[in-house]
């Protein structure tokens, strides 16, 4: 046998085995949820051949819902975008444990149905942090998943809801997606990382240990817009958008360089008014002509005014005091005469 053959046969060895290990999950998974948990299960249809019908079932009650429905702890919506409906069951009790179905019927096509077995106990078989996780197109995710210690020896796998695609822990062969990446701890818990995130890897997930599972559903986002770009159009955009921040910024600062200046001057001015008022009240007081600088500058010398006094004696009266006559003799200013001590000159006119 030639090595071609021999690796042609490996090969469909190992997917053979690969597609019982996934079809055991899809024949009796077991589901098992905290008491007052909620979980959320989808259930896919052919997209190609959309079924008439879709309901949930239950084995303890007997009763079927049918989608978009909604009741207080029970909710089956469906996604025709996605070519399946999910069922959501809220506050589940240890009453709630059994067998439950899905079932989707196509016109001319026997009815396609799908059972699962729900647990509800305190400590979980599988178990994950949270039921959504979200990353980036090119971008990252990490889910890990928890398992009790009855399952350490389990077969761990990470599993696609849509094409039931399982990516096991421990398998390095070449046939392993390269973007998911699973590593596992070996006490309670393994980790599944995906990378190289593309917007067709949104979906519903699960993590599985044996029959146990979990289920998680992944939502890729668009790329993050990188800040550079070679994209001519890109970078005037950006260079758009960088000279607007700028404006802005401007805009911002004018104001405040406005308020500064109208500030300093309005500042100016109210020192010039209050210097003007000081100096306004400080100025002389005019009384007339003079003013009160004058009233305590150094008196001037007077002018010299003699004032001479002299009697004339009248000989045509006989009366003494008539014949007295007064007159006053005034120097002019600015004369070099000097009075007497007495300021006074008297004189007497006596007839001849």
């Amino acid at each position: 046998m030639d090595t071609y053959t021999k690796v042609f046969y490996i090969s469909v060895g190992f997917w053979l085995i690969l597609c019982v290990e996934c079809s055991s999950h899809w024949t009796n998974p077991v589901l098992t949820i905290k008491p007052g948990g909620s979980v959320t299960i989808p259930c896919h249809y052919d997209e190609r051949n959309p079924p008439q019908k879709k309901y949930w079932f239950s084995e303890i009650n007997q009763t079927k819902i049918y989608t978009d429905t909604t009741e207080e702890n029970l909710s089956v919506i469906d996604h025709p975008d996605q070519s399946l409906f999910t069922v959501t069951m809220r506050n589940l009790q240890n009453e709630d444990t059994g067998h439950y179905y899905w079932v989707v019927e196509t016109e001319g096509q026997p009815a396609a149905t799908y059972r699962f077995y729900l647990k509800v106990q305190s400590a979980p078989d599988v178990s994950v942090v949270s039921s959504s996780v979200s990353g980036h197109e090119d971008g990252n995710v990490s889910v890990q998943c928890f398992y009790s210690s009855g399952y350490q020896n389990k077969l761990k796998q990470w599993c696609r809801y849509k094409d039931q695609s399982c990516y096991p822990v421990g398998r390095t062969d070449t046939s392993q997606n390269p973007s998911v990446q699973i590593s596992d701890d070996g006490r309670s818990s393994f980790t599944v990382l995906m990378t190289g995130l593309r917007l067709s890897d949104s979906g519903w997930y699960f993590c599985s240990a044996g029959e146990a599972l979990n289920p998680v559903h992944l939502t890729v986002t668009e790329e993050e817009v990188n800040q550079t770009t070679d994209n001519p159009s890109d970078s005037s955009e950006t260079e758009n958008n960088s000279n607007s921040k700028a404006v802005n910024e401007e805009q911002k600062i004018y104001p405040l360089s406005l308020w500064l200046a109208v500030s300093a001057a309005l500042l100016l001015l109210l020192i010039l008014v209050a210097f003007f008022t000081w100096k306004w009240k400080r100025r002389p007081e005019r009384n007339g002509s003079r003013t009160i600088d004058a009233i305590y500058s150094e008196p001037e010398e007077p002018a010299l005014y003699l004032h001479y006094y002299s009697t004339i004696k009248d000989t045509c009266s006989n009366d003494p005091i008539k014949d007295i006559i007064y007159s006053t003799i005034s120097d002019a200013p600015g004369s070099e005469a000097k009075p007497p001590a007495g300021g006074a000159i008297y004189s007497t006119v006596t007839p001849h």
